[in-house]
């Protein structure tokens, strides 16, 4: 596989504090990468400066192979980056196809004079979306609220739609911003098995989230942050058993760790 996602040496700083410092890394096409570390650690503000939400101080981001480094973020999203946020946003009043079809409206290349006339080009672009806002809502799980108004459903089945739009221009690469963050038990169950899916299906995913469990689960390769560095990166396993990691995010050594099982036991 080859990188699409690239970053490096990006930096940003806040008064002084360097909230990120050098960071560097890829993500591979078809891959569900990870980025973790403890609060603090600069994993909001390199996703926000890699979708063009907050402005580098310095680094590059190529997209693809194009570099997209600078862009604001509506022209990233046209490159082929999409992303989701902590809070939900969803049209509570409009029907589950009708929050797809307007996430898929910006994209398509029907006009307004299209849209009027209602001339081919408008009635393709209204065929393709509703297709691929029913094959998504397939895979998501939730066919039998296609038609229901948003707002009927739960938290995690919001956090499922936003996914969902976010998917429905046929990006590169979705970045998915703390996409089980307030979300019980079985329902991360239930993203969990959509993403696979979705993966499965050829889509790419960079996840920033703070359930550990969740991420080491589900990601082919984990990045792992700390102070706006780049501490290490790796495979779940190894990145379970990292002595770096161990202590950045419990403050304990592998025999620290070990210790406290057999004390447990």
């Amino acid at each position: 596989m080859t990188a699409i996602l690239s970053v490096a040496g990006l930096r940003k700083s806040y008064a002084g504090v360097h909230a990120l410092d050098g960071v560097t890394f890829e993500v591979e096409g078809g891959s569900i990468t990870g980025l973790i570390g403890p609060n603090g650690s600069g994993k909001s503000t390199a996703i926000d400066c890699i979708s063009g939400f907050q402005r580098l101080d310095a680094g590059t981001v190529t997209l693809a192979g194009s570099d997209v480094t600078g862009r604001p973020a509506h022209r990233i999203a046209r490159a082929g980056l999409m992303r989701t946020f902590q809070t939900v946003r969803v049209y509570d009043r409009l029907s589950l196809a009708d929050n797809l079809a307007i996430a898929a409206q910006q994209f398509d290349p029907a006009t307004w004079a299209d849209e009027f006339l209602r001339t081919r080009r408008y009635r393709q672009a209204v065929e393709a979306s509703e297709r691929r806002a029913r094959e998504l809502v397939e895979l998501i799980g939730l066919e039998r609220y296609y038609g229901a108004e948003a707002g009927i459903l739960s938290y995690g089945q919001k956090k499922l739609v936003a996914l969902a739009a976010a998917l429905m221009p046929h990006p590169k690469i979705v970045v998915l911003d703390e996409p089980v963050a307030g979300v019980n038990p079985s329902r991360i169950r239930e993203i969990e098995v959509a993403l696979q899916q979705l993966n499965e299906a050829g889509e790419t995913f960079l996840i920033v989230e703070h359930n550990v469990e969740f991420i080491t689960t589900l990601c082919h390769r984990v990045i792992v942050l700390e102070q706006g560095r780049k501490l290490t990166e790796g495979t779940a396993a190894e990145i379970h058993t990292d002595p770096r990691v161990l202590e950045a995010y419990l403050g304990m050594t592998p025999e620290m760790v070990e210790a406290e099982m057999r004390g447990a036991a």
